[in-house]
């Protein structure tokens, strides 16, 4: 089939969509630790364009720009996957953060507040803040990853390659009960989550939107996306 994309050279291809490729690096920056640097996100993406080119066809559906969106997002997240930057120590912490979630919600038959975790935690409410923002777990999270639980690379979906029978049971039922978990959030975290990947605003933009800090939303997306691993835990 014609692919109008074929006539298209690389330089201009870049040109045209160097845009989407920033906007996507940078708010996939705002999970992420302050180590990493964009341009090698943007980078990363940039590859995920130039893939997209050569792979998209027109007789799937989707327009380039959907499709290339979501190649590049997972250009990026797999160069954020094989450059793991976090210390083990936050790791150990994201850890103890959802086992203090999940032996809380047991006993209360609720979700905890920040002061029930970190009185679980031994530790005041600022360093449990503190815990948040450092836990790269949580920055990383995203409905891209999550909903990639079968394996399947993101942007697989519109490459023509049909998942088996069994893994896209699956994948269903992991949706399922990825839908369920985040509706049994709290309000807030649920707001933000929302505000977030489905009106794709950035930590600020929803920061004045809830009238609370940067900060602010930062742990609220944390703390909401420990929750969301705590609860689905035998999926992963």
């Amino acid at each position: 089939m014609y692919n109008p994309l074929e006539i298209s050279s690389s330089h201009e291809l870049i040109e045209q969509y160097a845009p989407l490729v920033k906007r996507i690096a940078y708010h996939l920056m705002g999970r992420l630790p302050a180590s990493v640097v964009v341009d090698d996100l943007i980078q990363s993406g940039m590859i995920g364009l130039l893939e997209a080119a050569k792979k998209y066809d027109a007789a799937k559906g989707a327009s380039f720009e959907t499709y290339a969106g979501i190649r590049i997002r997972g250009s990026i997240i797999d160069e954020v996957r094989r450059g793991d930057w976090t210390p083990r120590s936050v790791h150990r912490n994201s850890r103890r953060i959802t086992q203090a979630m999940q032996t809380l919600g047991a006993s209360l038959g609720r979700d905890a507040t920040d002061t029930e975790i970190a009185t679980e935690m031994g530790i005041s409410v600022s360093d449990y803040h503190d815990l948040l923002k450092d836990s790269v777990e949580s920055r990383l999270f995203s409905f891209e990853e999550m909903t990639s639980s079968d394996g399947e690379s993101p942007g697989e979906q519109l490459s023509g390659v049909e998942p088996s029978p069994v893994a896209h049971t699956e994948k269903n039922a992991f949706k399922l009960a990825l839908a369920n978990a985040i509706d049994s959030l709290p309000e807030r975290e649920k707001l933000v989550l929302a505000l977030y990947y489905d009106e794709e605003l950035n930590l600020k933009e929803i920061g004045e939107v809830l009238g609370v800090s940067e900060s602010r939303v930062s742990q609220i997306h944390s703390q909401a996306a420990h929750r969301l691993r705590g609860r689905l835990r035998e999926w992963q």
